[in-house]
């Protein structure tokens, strides 16, 4: 007799930071390491564009580049059971580690696709900022005494505009040195001041077949 498939419930975290950060996915237990590993970039919101380690029963799986094992390994031939933990790293250099629990394990529900994230929390980190100690860092910035005084300068530039605003004026008549840094500065703090996470979204990606593409990139 053919046993039913089962589905995982897999509970992901990124450790280290605040606001938490973490995702819940559905994946047939036929997934293997090189599935979940787009499933997950595209889950938690990164690009595909770093190398990546799976550690499972301490052997590791991943990037041929990091003399890894093979990802191509189903979850079913690891005999994972409910709470059973790993754990994927994603881009050496940034150090990003990602706490892997299995949550549940059960039968696929009726006109349910998978793989599906259910929910999360949490917006995913930028590229390149220099891993969780670098994000809580420069999340430090947004609410900084420089960020406040940035603030002043964009609000006296507006204030300007509008007291001077003419028909024959160009907005950019009223703009400075000063207010062209401030500018910079806002931007470059934009990713660290947080957001929500959109399950839509990530499902979206994931029908349009995104994981299917970052799951070949960096192997």
């Amino acid at each position: 007799m053919t046993a039913a498939p089962q589905i995982y419930q897999l509970k992901v975290r990124l450790p280290g930071i605040s606001p938490m950060t973490l995702r819940r996915v559905l994946v047939p237990a036929a997934t293997t390491l090189r599935d979940l590993h787009g499933i997950l970039q595209v889950a938690m919101g990164w690009e595909g564009i770093h190398l990546f380690l799976f550690d499972v029963h301490a052997v590791r799986y991943g990037s041929l580049d990091l003399h890894a094992a093979s990802p191509d390994v189903a979850l079913q031939e690891f005999g994972f059971r409910e709470n059973g933990r790993s754990s994927y790293m994603h881009d050496m250099g940034d150090h990003w580690e990602h706490e892997i629990r299995v949550e549940k394990i059960s039968v696929p529900a009726a006109r349910e696709s998978h793989p599906n994230c259910t929910g999360g929390s949490g917006a995913c980190p930028p590229e390149d900022c220099g891993g969780p100690h670098g994000c809580l860092e420069r999340r430090g910035e947004v609410d900084a005494d420089d960020a406040w005084r940035d603030m002043d300068i964009m609000t006296a530039f507006l204030e300007d505009v509008a007291v001077g605003a003419a028909a024959d004026r160009q907005v950019s008549e009223f703009l400075s040195e000063d207010v062209e840094a401030a500018l910079e500065r806002m931007v470059v703090r934009k990713p660290f001041m947080g957001g929500r996470f959109s399950r839509c979204d990530a499902n979206g990606r994931i029908r349009a077949g995104a994981h299917r593409k970052l799951m070949h990139q960096q192997v």
